[in-house]
């Protein structure tokens, strides 16, 4: 019926999309892939990524690799609703870093008609899960899991064993504090 009154409207349907994995899989570039993609393809997008993540830009999204999109910056989640204006796109860099109302964030922007792209680490270095990461995962309609390579054995990393003497949950770095390993190889260093 809808369509009978706006025949060249398109009706758009949202949906959430996660992209996991420990620290030096890809998920940063998989998302900027995505991104970059939706934009040849002129559709609006925009990209948030948390404060706590100034590693490489203050305001772009940049991966290990060195591959970047400029980004806003988010306190808090919610904030995201003062920051759009009509993109089809709204995309989370480090997603594990945001609390958990994240999760009701996503929902509703999809629930809206907008596809949603968030990229995090599903565990921390412990192993454990990470932040909105596992309620993100479950909500989402597609979930793609990417895996770095152990740097010990050669197979598909597991988990980011961290280097560094810290046991705080969050503590941003590179390579210079974390390495993957697979779940051998992991278990092997944390005894």
């Amino acid at each position: 019926m809808y369509l009978e009154y706006f025949p060249t409207e398109v009706r758009q349907h949202g949906w959430i999309e996660v992209i996991c994995g420990s620290m030096f899989s890809g998920k940063t570039e998989e998302l900027i892939r995505r991104l970059k993609r939706a934009e040849f393809a002129n559709q609006k997008i925009i990209l948030f990524k948390p404060t706590i993540d100034n590693r490489y830009a203050e305001s772009a999204v940049v991966s290990h690799k060195g591959t970047a999109l400029e980004a806003i910056v988010l306190q808090k989640p919610e904030d995201v609703f003062q920051r759009i204006k009509g993109e089809r796109i709204v995309a989370f860099d480090e997603a594990q870093f945001f609390d958990n109302s994240l999760i009701k964030v996503c929902n509703d922007l999809a629930n809206r008609g907008i596809r949603v792209i968030l990229a995090g680490l599903d565990m921390d270095y412990l192993g454990t899960p990470f932040g909105p990461m596992p309620e993100l995962m479950c909500i989402a309609e597609y979930v793609t899991k990417v895996h770095a390579i152990c740097l010990s054995c050669g197979n598909l990393a597991y988990v980011s064993n961290r280097l560094v003497e810290n046991k705080e949950q969050v503590l941003v770095g590179a390579v210079e504090k974390y390495q993957p390993l697979c779940r051998t190889c992991y278990n092997k260093v944390a005894k």
